[in-house]
């Protein structure tokens, strides 16, 4: 079995950047990133340069629910992570980290990469509580759900969801994408 990623530096600090930010969804929010991360690695070879792209794109995939207050969140999670990108030298993971972010709630197999498409599955199986799984195993899941528990997630992920329902009927989920 994998071995589950306790301590991931890089992304450690970036959440650490916007704790203010997250304020009481910090921890939701950080143990999500981290069950994705776990899921994402499980899927790939994750070698140093892609474990370190899944911690940017993980770090910022959602940020934009609180940087920008909206549940159309993929545009500002993106520009966060592309400003982070370029303020510390790693525009060359451009591409690959915007796709990751963009089409992580994409609902058919991304075509933008191995990488992209890991992320994808990755968060899917988070998300749905490994309901929809792409073949992680169940041993896998079950271990990263227990280190890195809920916190609250969901219920927020269920919460947002509902008021925008309310507030948007005819585009109730926008960040979805085909």
């Amino acid at each position: 079995m994998t071995q589950v990623l306790t301590d991931l530096a890089l992304l450690d600090e970036l959440h650490n950047q916007h704790a203010a930010l997250l304020g009481k969804d910090f921890d939701a929010y950080r143990n999500h990133t981290y069950r994705l991360a776990n899921f994402c690695a499980a899927q790939l070879d994750a070698d140093d340069d892609r474990l370190r792209k899944i911690q940017v794109a993980a770090a910022f995939h959602d940020l934009g629910i609180w940087s920008a207050r909206t549940f159309d969140y993929l545009p500002p999670s993106a520009a966060l992570a592309q400003a982070w990108l370029a303020a510390n030298g790693k525009q060359a993971w451009s591409e690959d980290v915007t796709a990751m972010i963009v089409e992580h709630h994409k609902i058919t197999a991304s075509r933008s990469g191995p990488l992209v498409e890991a992320f994808r599955r990755a968060d899917w199986a988070d998300v749905t509580f490994g309901v929809i799984n792409h073949g992680i195993p169940r041993a896998l899941r079950r271990e990263v759900f227990a280190t890195f528990p809920d916190a609250g997630f969901h219920a927020m992920l269920l919460k947002l969801s509902a008021r925008r329902l309310l507030t948007h009927p005819w585009n109730p989920l926008p960040m979805m994408r085909w």
